[in-house]
Order: C-alpha cells, then sequence, then structure tokens
C-alpha cells in the first residue's frame, strides 16, 4: 500500500489525500473513531515520502537541477496536504453550511460558496504543514516526528493567525474516552497534537519498512507505552472520585431551543422572552417552582435579541421572576449610550456600538454586571470590510446593520453575588485555549453562552460542546453552558458531564456549581509546555538524525 500512495499520481494522488483527511474527522465528536488515523495520518507521510522521492533521484545531478527538483517536491508536498486538509476540513465543517438555509431566501446562494471557500481556506494551513514538514524531512522513523512538530505548530498557528479558528484541532482526537481527557490539564490541545501524530502514524510507518530494526520494540515505545501512560495518568487523577460542590449555591440553566428562524424576527421578540420567563420558573423535573432555593439563574447567548437596557417593561418582568437573592445572567444585545426606547434600527445603526453582551440582573431588575464579546464570529457577526460589503448589499447572518463591536480587552472576570468569579465565554469564544482566562486572576468558572440553532442536527454542536468541555479541563474548573439551541451542560473540572439537555431539547437543569481544582499545569503556563515539547522533539530529532548519518559513514 505505501508504495501505491507514494507513486500515486494525478487525481488518483488528490483523490487518496482528499480521502485521507475526510476519514480523519472521525475521530472527532461525536464518533471519537480515533484510532482512524493510525490509517489516515500513515498515508499522509507515504504523500510526502512520494514527494521527496523525486528530489532524491536529482540528489546527484547539478546543483540547479537538484534546487529544481527540490522545489518541485515541496510544491507537490503542499498540493498533498492541501487535499489532505480539504477533506478534513469539508467534512468536519459541513455543517456550516445550515446557517445560511435558516433565511435561504437571502443567504442561500452562497451556501455553496461557504461549504467550499472556508475549507479550501483552511487547508492552506495543512499545505503549509506538509511542505514544512518535507523541507525536513528525513528518511526511516524520524520523519514521523517531523510530521508532528509541523502538525503542532500548524494547528498553533491555526488557532491564532486570521483571527484564529482552532476548530477540530487534530488533538482532540485523543480526548476521549474521560482517561485520555485529563492530560489536556498537563499539556493543552496542542500538545496532544504531537502527541496525537507520535501515536497514531508509528506502528503502520513501522511495519510498513522491512527495514526498521527491532519493529515491535519502536511500535511499543512510541505508541503503546504513551498511550498506556495516558491512560494511567487519567485513571490516578479521576481516582478521588466526584468533585464536590459549592456550598449554598444552586444553578439553573435554562434551554428553549427557539427555532432559529423565529430568533431575529422583531415579532417575535415578546413571545421569546415570555418563554424565557416561563421556563425560569420552571424545575428540571417539570414541576412550577417560582425558583425556590435557587440562587441563580443562566439564559443562552441572545436569550433577549433587543436592547433589555432599554425596555423598562423587560427590566421590571426580570426584577418580578426574580425573588430575593436571586440573580439572572443571560445573553442579550446592547447599545452603546443607550436609553430608554432605543431599537435595533438601522437609523440607529452603525452610529452607535451594538454589543453581543452577557449581561447579569439582580433581584430588583437591576444590572449587576457587564461582559461584552471579544472574539466575533467573521461574516456572522460582522463583515470585514463592513461599510464596503453592506454598500453592495451584503449583510452579516444575524442582519444587524454595522456589525456587532468588539467588546473591550482584557477578558473581565465577572463577579455576581453568591457566585465565585467567573469568565464570560459567548459562542464560539470557548474553543480558544488560552484565550478563556486572560491576565493574572484565576477565575473559579468559566460561562459559556452560546446558540447553536444555526447548525440544526449535524455534528457541530456536538463538536462545540466537547471543545467547550476541553477548556473546564485544560483550566481546571467547571464549565457551565447554557445553549438556546445545542447542548447545555454543566462540567466539572475533569471534563465529567454532571448534568445536559440534549440538542432540540426545551427545559430546565438544575445543578450545583463543582467547586474548581488547584491550578493545572497549563493553567499556569499555558502554551510555553507546547512549545517546550516542540523544542525538545525537534531537537532529539535533530541529534537522531546526524547520530545515524554518522553511524552510517
Amino acid at each position: 500500500m505505501a508504495k501505491v500512495v507514494r507513486e500515486a499520481v494525478g487525481w488518483r494522488r488528490r483523490g487518496i489525500a482528499f480521502l485521507a483527511g475526510a476519514l480523519s474527522v472521525l475521530a472527532m465528536a461525536p464518533f471519537f473513531l480515533w484510532p482512524v488515523l493510525f490509517f489516515t495520518l500513515p498515508v499522509l507521510i507515504w504523500l510526502i515520502d512520494g514527494t521527496s522521492d523525486q528530489a532524491l533521484a536529482h540528489a546527484e545531478a547539478d546543483k540547479a537541477t537538484h534546487t529544481r527538483a527540490w522545489r518541485t517536491s515541496l510544491k507537490r508536498a503542499a498540493f498533498d496536504g492541501w487535499w489532505f486538509g480539504f477533506g478534513y476540513f469539508f467534512f468536519g465543517l459541513f455543517w456550516i453550511g445550515e446557517a445560511f438555509l435558516v433565511e435561504a431566501h437571502i443567504f442561500g446562494w452562497l451556501l455553496p460558496v461557504a461549504v467550499t471557500l472556508m475549507p479550501a481556506g483552511l487547508a492552506l494551513f495543512t499545505a503549509v504543514t506538509a511542505a514544512a514538514a518535507r523541507s525536513f524531512w528525513v528518511p526511516g522513523l524520524s520523519r514521523v516526528a517531523v510530521l508532528a512538530v509541523a502538525f503542532g505548530v500548524g494547528e498553533w498557528l491555526r488557532g491564532h493567525i486570521f483571527t484564529g479558528f482552532p476548530w477540530n484541532v487534530l488533538g482532540y482526537a485523543l480526548t476521549q474516552p474521560l482517561y485520555l481527557m485529563q492530560s489536556t490539564a498537563v499539556f493543552g490541545i496542542y500538545g496532544l497534537t504531537l502527541l496525537t501524530v507520535l501515536i497514531a502514524a508509528t506502528p503502520v510507518i513501522v511495519l510498513a519498512d522491512p527495514r526498521t530494526p527491532r519493529p515491535g520494540a519502536k511500535i511499543v515505545a512510541l505508541t503503546v507505552a504513551p498511550l498506556a501512560a495516558l491512560f494511567i495518568y487519567g485513571a490516578l487523577v479521576l481516582a478521588p472520585g466526584p468533585n464536590s460542590f459549592v456550598d449554598g449555591v444552586k444553578l439553573r440553566i435554562v434551554q428553549p431551543s427557539i427555532p432559529q428562524h423565529e430568533k431575529w424576527l422583531a415579532s417575535e421578540q415578546p413571545r421569546i422572552f415570555a418563554e424565557h420567563l416561563r421556563l425560569s420558573r420552571i424545575s428540571e423535573s417539570g414541576k412550577q417552582d417560582d425558583l425556590e432555593g435557587v440562587t441563580h439563574v443562566f439564559w443562552p447567548e441572545a436569550a433577549m435579541p433587543f436592547l433589555p437596557l432599554s425596555t423598562p417593561d423587560a427590566l421590571s418582568a426580570i426584577g418580578t421572576l426574580l425573588p430575593a437573592n436571586t440573580f439572572l445572567v443571560a445573553g442579550a444585545l446592547r447599545l452603546e449610550k443607550a436609553s430608554v426606547g432605543d431599537e435595533l434600527r438601522p437609523s440607529t445603526l452603525p452610529k452607535r456600538q451594538v454589543y453581543n453582551s452577557i449581561i447579569a440582573f439582580g433581584p430588583e431588575g437591576e444590572t449587576r454586571a457587564i461582559y461584552d464579546k471579544i472574539h466575533l464570529v467573521p461574516f456572522g457577526e460582522y463583515l470585514p470590510a463592513q461599510e464596503f460589503l453592506e454598500a453592495i448589499g451584503l449583510e452579516s447572518l444575524t442582519r444587524i446593520r454595522g456589525g456587532f463591536s468588539i467588546g473591550s480587552t482584557p477578558r473581565p472576570l465577572v463577579s455576581v453575588p453568591g457566585l465565585p468569579p467567573f469568565s464570560p465565554l459567548i459562542c464560539y469564544e470557548a474553543i480558544f485555549p488560552a484565550a478563556v482566562v486572560q491576565g493574572e486572576n484565576r477565575p473559579a468558572l468559566l460561562v459559556n453562552a452560546t446558540n447553536d440553532g444555526w447548525f440544526g442536527n449535524t455534528t457541530g454542536p456536538h463538536q462545540h460542546l466537547h471543545q467547550a468541555r476541553l477548556r473546564a479541563v485544560e483550566e481546571g474548573v467547571a464549565l457551565l453552558r447554557v445553549a438556546n439551541n445545542g447542548i447545555s451542560a454543566v462540567i466539572d473540572p475533569f471534563g465529567r458531564i454532571i448534568g445536559k439537555l440534549d440538542l432540540n431539547e426545551v427545559g430546565t437543569l438544575d445543578t450545583q456549581l463543582p467547586q474548581p481544582r488547584p491550578a493545572t499545569i497549563y493553567a499556569q503556563y499555558g502554551d510555553g509546555l507546547f512549545l517546550l515539547c516542540v523544542l525538545a522533539l525537534s531537537l532529539t530529532t535533530w541529534i537522531i538524525v546526524q547520530y545515524n548519518r554518522y553511524a552510517a559513514r
């Protein structure tokens, strides 16, 4: 098989790369079939091997010919990496097309563009990864380490440049079952990417090369032993048993599952608000208890798709809802320098900035805290070159003229009476490792308000939940995830799901608040350990290659 892949050309070669990338998606949520990587990652290695064969064939030629061959091999590696990435992102992100069907009469024509151009753009990162790996390609098992370093750095770059989009980072493959997940608290998701490539690519590469000495020992050392170590470490971390809870705190999460096509209709706003009020009075068991014993209520992202701070009736209704010493933390829209009676009319925008916010309300309907979203979704919440694109008739998916504005940085800690300080995260802000916490003050809780109703009954909401779940493990604090439609959940600092409301479910979730654990290694050092591992693996590989070259003389 290795020879067939290496020597493939034309559309056959592209098809092999595309299929390998597409199958790799099975390692992600909700499937978690990560053993598929034991076959797909070796295919990528063999493809890069094929690009190096051409350069080796001209190794003895004159310098100009050799240089041309080397450059050609880099281009071929980049193309192979691009097709692998295109397959991976096309099938991993197909669900984004659902967002364009919510108002298909307006945005439907963009669906084929979005589901192809976005994966095509993200595949440039795997193209660069493959080309970078080819630049340092060496024979033998060391090339697995080269690919691991290239993949780790490539995924880190994907999560940081051009606003960043670390969705389905390869390291998520090794976060199920729960035992494997615990290593995220040490290495972070990018560090797990290094381990994923090393563990998954080694066995087939070793067995496919009959010249490899002691193949069994190498497989044990580079695959079996690391996997066993991850399982054992996870078992030790989880051994103490269930997490303890914060005394005197009872939380209620509200999931209304408002259909997305109704969400932004002005005519539906009163009904949507009334539905949140109604559900808030109902316990998890379905009994109306008027929030008896509940200390904090949580509503999802844009639960109030209007301007509550400019709507006295809404503030009065919130005050009527909340008993004494009960607080509401809700997703809402906020207008800069708002006054009573303001609405989201085109005439008021973009003269004043509008924010996608989390607002905490007290039992009198008063405002206790505000967080404005920092990391906005391109084309969903704003348009690049907003004024120009709106002038030619384009709109963001939320159809708010002028788009949302970016909140103040760094990310604040929000304080609400009765709750420990928490880090607020709106929608996909929860997928950015290390960015969920900013500054020296460590939160004791993460609160993720989201609306996955855009993405229907697809894999998207499951992927979103799992990635948010890993932030709790990395930081060692609980995560409250409250979704309009998606999957609401309470997750403890070890990634255990204490309770959840499934996709499309309408109801409430009553829960206690898990205590945080001591600061994890990742919480203390962030991606510093990952970068140290990159340097260590690179140096070790270089030393091994130099030793082998010296020994071969």
